[in-house]
């Protein structure tokens, strides 16, 4: 019975001495941060939308480290020292390529622009109060050729992270009357009661292409509506 014990005893101390073992062990402390870039610009996107993987070759347990992209197009991952290589996934606005891996040798703190191709752009966007409506102008570019539009909609919100999903108002355009390269306008009618009577709204167009399951979006304006 004492020898039994004596296991028992033993066989915890090992386990809370190991997992103590494991608490100890240095936490990431190099930071790997860029954006989503494409002619040199950043692209915007849903917060947490899109996705980065990054892999590090060399462990037993090799998985992926996925890495959210915040709204601007920027994103931050805190890591060890290493050779990673950093991929873009799938059904992301832009479009995937046969060479969709970036290597990266990370040695000290570095800051990385990711170029993509995106399927749309949008460009000369602009917000404005009429009476109770916000008007959007904006203008569609097809950077992709063989890229069809799914979706050009307007969003407006009460938080700063209006998107496809978090939104308080979302309104369609006919795709018949986007013109690529040409300037479309969308209003979005009469303001609902949960928005009419707030100090401000932020604004955001969307444009998505039928070979994506997310959009690109402008930068979220704040519209003030006094």
């Amino acid at each position: 019975m004492k020898l039994k014990f004596l296991i028992i005893l033993t066989a915890a101390a090992n386990l809370f001495l190991s997992g103590c073992g494991y608490d100890n062990f240095d936490a990431p402390q190099l930071t790997l941060s860029g954006r989503v870039v494409y002619q040199g610009s950043a692209l915007s996107v849903r917060n947490n939308g899109p996705q980065l993987e990054l892999w590090q070759d060399g462990f037993p347990l090799r998985s992926p480290i996925t890495v959210y992209m915040q709204q601007d197009g920027s994103f931050s991952a805190k890591l060890f020292a290493g050779q990673y290589k950093l991929v873009r996934r799938a059904d992301a606005p832009w479009l995937q390529q046969a060479t969709d891996t970036v290597r990266v040798n990370l040695t000290a703190n570095m800051n990385l622009d990711v170029p993509v191709t995106p399927y749309f752009t949008i460009t000369a966007e602009s917000f404005e109060k009429s009476g109770t409506s916000i008007i959007a102008k904006l203008v569609v570019n097809k950077v992709v050729p063989t890229a069809n539009l799914d979706f050009v909609r307007l969003y407006l919100g009460k938080s700063i992270l209006t998107d496809q999903v978090q939104r308080e108002v979302r309104v369609d355009a006919s795709l018949g009357n986007v013109v690529l390269g040409q300037q479309l306008q969308i209003s979005s009618g009469a303001l609902p009661d949960n928005l009419k009577n707030l100090d401000f709204v932020y604004a955001r167009v969307g444009v998505k292409s039928t070979s994506a399951g997310e959009y690109i979006y402008s930068p979220v304006q704040k519209i003030s509506l006094k």
